[in-house]
């Protein structure tokens, strides 16, 4: 009987540290889960903010005026505007590659 009880007690220790140990783990990944959907939402911003600070560089008045004042293109106009006369292919140059 007394072996019985032992056993009994021994079971019912490894038990309870089981139990301790399986809510420690439990509120671990609940601290990390908290964590990672905090560092999500900050991702999240940081991508919005981005693609608004890409759309604000692409805009089209921003590339023409930086293509105008700091790399000095300007516009074309028929009086600089040069045509090249071509003239007929030959066989060789007419086929990708310049292969008959």
């Amino acid at each position: 009987m007394m072996r019985l009880v032992i056993t009994l007690s021994l079971v019912l220790m490894l038990s309870a540290i089981s139990l301790v140990t399986a809510r420690y783990q439990a509120r671990e990944l609940f601290v990390q889960t908290d964590r990672l959907v905090t560092k999500a939402g900050e991702l999240d911003t940081d991508w919005r903010r981005l693609q608004l600070e890409r759309a604000e560089l692409a805009r089209n008045a921003r590339v023409d005026d930086i293509g105008r004042n700091e790399l000095g293109l300007v516009l074309s106009s028929p009086e600089r505007t040069l045509y090249v006369q071509g003239g007929e292919l030959s066989s060789n140059q007419a086929q990708p590659g310049g292969r008959p």
